[in-house]
């Protein structure tokens, strides 16, 4: 069966999403109806802006979506997934995919996503860290023991886990997770600590926005990041949904579910290959590739 992937954040570049946009009449369409929609030229940004520019959350954000969304629009009927799922922020881009979200809708949501993390980082400062060479196990023993916040918040690929929560805490557990064996513990250069308890005044915020948003079903089953298993229907994809900023991303074991129910391809949509990367590590015996636009 053929499954599409779609990257979060952290894979945007300078230029993104220009190709499509010089190749393709739809994508032209789309991204001057998203510079409408935010109320701000996105698109300089993508296809001139600065790393820094780009690393802002709520630029960011809609930029990878848009790449995402964009280029599995064009694709046009060559897009047939049997199954979706996305890191993460990409788990919009595929309930966009897969006819759970309008595109208006799906960007409305990202852009509120990405402002609502924002302000939640500004409360209190707050990060995460990579940890590699080390089972999950371990790492999310160390996590219960240690004072203050810190909690296992990306499941990448066996032996590479984000943890997220306060600095200090952030901190001591990467001294003890070195101490444990881990190869690597470092600190990641993020604004914020993603997928932890302390984005709780951010999933309030979206929780809301979700609420309000019209949620079709699904054209192909959605593996999501929260349950990491196939969900079929429009109330318990928007449940979830809700669930997801203070949740892990359960990415390995979301894989894992897609392989065991008979996903044989999967491509990754969106800019980098970030995902195809963590595919090899989790199961090399399925073709991982990524989605390309010829005009």
């Amino acid at each position: 069966m053929k499954a599409y992937i779609f990257p979060g954040q952290g894979a945007q570049f300078t230029g993104m999403g220009l190709d499509l946009y010089e190749k393709s009449p739809l994508a032209q369409e789309l991204f001057e109806q998203a510079n409408e929609i935010l109320g701000f030229s996105i698109t300089d940004v993508m296809f001139e802006g600065t790393p820094e520019a780009l690393k802002e959350t709520k630029v960011t954000q809609p930029a990878i979506f848009l790449h995402s969304v964009i280029l599995a629009k064009v694709l046009g009927d060559s897009f047939q997934p049997e199954m979706v799922a996305g890191h993460s922020l990409g788990e919009l881009s595929a309930l966009v995919a897969a006819g759970v979200l309008s595109f208006e809708d799906g960007l409305l949501l990202v852009s509120k996503r990405a402002l609502a993390m924002q302000k939640a980082c500004e409360i209190q400062p707050s990060t995460m860290a990579a940890v590699l060479g080390l089972e999950d196990e371990i790492v999310e023993q160390v996590c219960a023991d240690i004072d203050g916040v810190v909690v296992a918040a990306n499941y990448n690929c066996p032996g590479q886990l984000v943890i997220s929560g306060e600095i200090s805490a952030i901190e001591k557990a990467c001294e003890v997770l070195t101490e444990k064996g881990a190869r690597r513990a470092l600190v990641l250069p993020v604004g914020g600590a993603f997928h932890s308890p302390m984005m709780e005044p951010a999933r309030e915020e979206l929780a809301a926005a979700i609420e309000a948003t019209q949620f079709n079903e699904p054209t192909c089953a959605v593996y999501q990041n929260v349950p990491a298993k196939a969900v079929k229907s429009a109330a318990e994809i928007k449940e979830n949904l809700m669930k997801q900023l203070t949740a892990p991303v359960k990415w390995t074991q979301s894989i894992q579910a897609m392989v065991a129910d008979g996903g044989t391809e999967f491509i990754e949509v969106g800019p980098g290959k970030v995902l195809q990367g963590l595919m090899r590590k989790i199961d090399r015996s399925v073709a991982a590739s990524g989605a390309s636009f010829e005009a």
